[in-house]
């Protein structure tokens, strides 16, 4: 059991690119321009409209609610513990994060602005000349510059401690003896970790778990004849899940019990369906013991204040 356990630790440290290291005043910076809706072209749109930290850095939505109301076709994936991540949005078309923060600021259905005009739209604010001094020594605004701060403050959103790393840590009254049991289920019987691994209950791949009908996924960036890949989707990681009000990439889950239920339930074979997912049986016992744990990797809710934004 210890080295199972010893799998799901917490790291000491966040990790950062060589070329954009972490920085107290680059954080704060990022953190600012995440919350001004002034980088959307309608003004009203911002990074935390769909990442709000108070809703555990996402939304009240099935599917992404962005410019001028449109509707996305996914659901707004979560956005801690990005800082470890290696694939990165629902089908990896990001590298890293410096690429993946200016996707939804260029996409028309979300901020629907060019990153190119950002120096701009930023220039004629004069409160921000000084946090771009604190940040990179100089007030000069560009894009890249721009981009290497929101990647920053998205890497220090980390999951706090659950109830979970405690009972890791060695307090054993920590979690019940439920969820302890389901501990084990997830890690044998249900399957649930040969897909949700690592502290951050993901291995950052794509697979094809059924869900999608129309939408490629990862498929639509690799040949089709790569079939485990068409309709293949991120692994979402599970740290405060029981939070979120939809699951899947789609949404189309509303509860732990659902999402339990798509695996025990099965569906229709294709090609693409990844290997990894097979029909599992779980009892009405089993399937409490399993919602059990998984309800214990969600941390109580720190309070995170939107910052003033410069004018």
């Amino acid at each position: 059991m210890a080295e199972l356990k010893a799998k799901f630790k917490r790291p000491d440290a966040i990790p950062s690119r060589r070329d954009n290291p972490l920085s107290p005043e680059k954080a704060a910076l990022g953190k600012v321009l995440f919350f001004d809706p002034r980088l959307s072209a309608s003004g009203t749109v911002s990074c935390s409209r769909c990442h709000d930290p108070a809703l555990g850095w996402q939304d009240e939505f099935a599917k992404a609610v962005g410019h001028e109301g449109a509707i996305g076709r996914r659901r707004s994936p979560p956005v801690a513990n990005l800082a470890w991540a290696s694939a990165f949005m629902w089908d990896g078309r990001a590298e890293d994060l410096e690429t993946q923060a200016a996707l939804p600021i260029a996409a028309p259905e979300e901020m629907n602005m060019d990153p190119a005009q950002l120096p701009e739209v930023l220039d004629s604010i004069p409160g921000y000349a000084p946090l771009f001094e604190a940040a990179y020594g100089d007030p000069a605004i560009t894009t890249d510059r721009i981009l290497a701060a929101l990647a920053t403050f998205v890497r220090t959103i980390v999951s706090d401690e659950a109830p979970f790393d405690r009972w890791i840590a060695g307090e054993k009254t920590a979690i019940s003896d439920e969820a302890k049991r389901g501990f084990i289920l997830f890690n044998t019987k249900a399957r649930c970790a040969k897909c949700h691994s690592g502290w951050r209950f993901t291995d950052d791949s794509f697979h094809d778990i059924g869900i999608s009908r129309g939408d490629l996924g990862r498929g639509a960036f690799v040949p089709p004849e790569i079939e485990v890949l068409q309709h293949a989707f991120k692994t979402p990681g599970l740290r405060d899940v029981s939070r979120r009000q939809h699951l899947m990439h789609d949404g189309s889950l509303v509860s732990l019990g659902a999402a339990i239920d798509h695996y025990v339930n099965g569906t229709e074979p294709r090609p693409s369906l990844s290997p990894e997912f097979q029909r599992i049986q779980l009892d009405a016992s089993e399937r409490a013991d399993l919602i059990a744990f998984l309800q214990t990797l969600t941390a109580p809710l720190s309070e995170l204040r939107a910052p003033e934004l410069p004018h």
